[in-house]
């Protein structure tokens, strides 16, 4: 069953043996279509001011909450919570997208979502025509973000969901952009967090801070990446991305008027530097 949240865009539930993930669909035609998979704390709606100018190009397009987020109901074990699982996840969303004659889906996964999603193409690297990793990083989370997360955990165990995020909303006081987000938003992170669930988020924070390199086993499955981040990205800094770029012998962009999420902060370009790429990806596996 779908329900039309967006012009263009429904929401739907995948059933998996895990139990449903949530999704926003935007119908497309019959190019490559895509999964994109939501960082740490955040969900689906991220890609809501791209998902239909995605499908527009004429690939179908769905975004996802990883199981423990927002309308993803997860499990009650912290084990459920690895990047292993999580990218299991991924793969079956990207199998239903694929439909019965199967074949690969571009992938992006946002921060945490990055790991993620280089875990599914380690695991089958037939699932994915390309991979985005948009505004994440080589390995483990680091700097002033892994302290903060790290600060927080007591928090959670003692305070739970509720204490977790009015100490988030203290430590953002400052921030501009926060400053200046419109009351219906706020409302919404705010339900968004809450509806999470705890053990996924200590368990999810746990893996961004544990997860090794492995740049050169992705490297290796030759499947073609695209590192993309904002000018102003304060998570993996644009040095160590770049760097990971090289490494990956991958193409990379920086993108104008963004710091850690894009495809809120500059949607227009944000859907330009895909487009770009998919097609590219696209036209490079019909001559192989």
């Amino acid at each position: 069953m779908s329900e039309r949240v967006l012009p263009a865009v429904t929401r739907r539930e995948l059933d998996t043996p895990t139990g449903p993930i949530a999704l926003l669909e935007a119908a497309g035609g019959t190019g490559t279509p895509a999964v994109l998979v939501p960082g740490y704390t955040g969900s689906k709606e991220d890609f809501a001011l791209v998902l239909a100018a995605l499908a527009a190009t004429g690939r179908r397009v769905v975004a996802m909450d990883q199981r423990g987020q927002f309308e993803s109901p997860g499990p009650p074990d912290p084990a459920a919570y690895t990047v292993e699982t999580l990218a299991a996840d991924v793969r079956a969303v990207a199998a239903d997208l694929a439909g019965p004659s199967g074949g690969p889906v571009h992938l992006l996964g946002h921060s945490f979502g990055g790991l993620v999603t280089r875990g599914a193409v380690l695991a089958d690297p037939t699932t994915a025509a390309s991979l985005v990793l948009l505004g994440s990083g080589p390995a483990a989370i680091g700097g002033e973000r892994r302290a903060r997360m790290e600060a927080l955990r007591p928090l959670l165990a003692e305070g739970g969901m509720a204490a977790v995020y009015d100490q988030l909303e203290l430590l953002a006081a400052g921030d501009a952009r926060a400053a200046s987000r419109p009351p219906e938003l706020t409302a919404f992170l705010r339900r968004r967090f809450l509806a999470s669930s705890p053990v996924a988020l200590q368990a999810m924070g746990d893996a961004l801070r544990s997860e090794p390199d492995r740049v050169g086993a992705l490297r290796e499955t030759g499947v073609p990446v695209l590192v993309a981040y904002g000018e102003g990205e304060d998570s993996w800094s644009p040095a160590v991305q770049a760097d990971m770029a090289e490494r990956l012998r991958a193409r990379h962009v920086v993108v104008p008027g963004a710091a850690h999420s894009p495809a809120a902060e500059n949607p227009q370009a944000t859907v330009g530097i895909l487009r770009e790429f998919w097609a590219w990806a696209d036209a490079s596996a019909r001559t192989r």
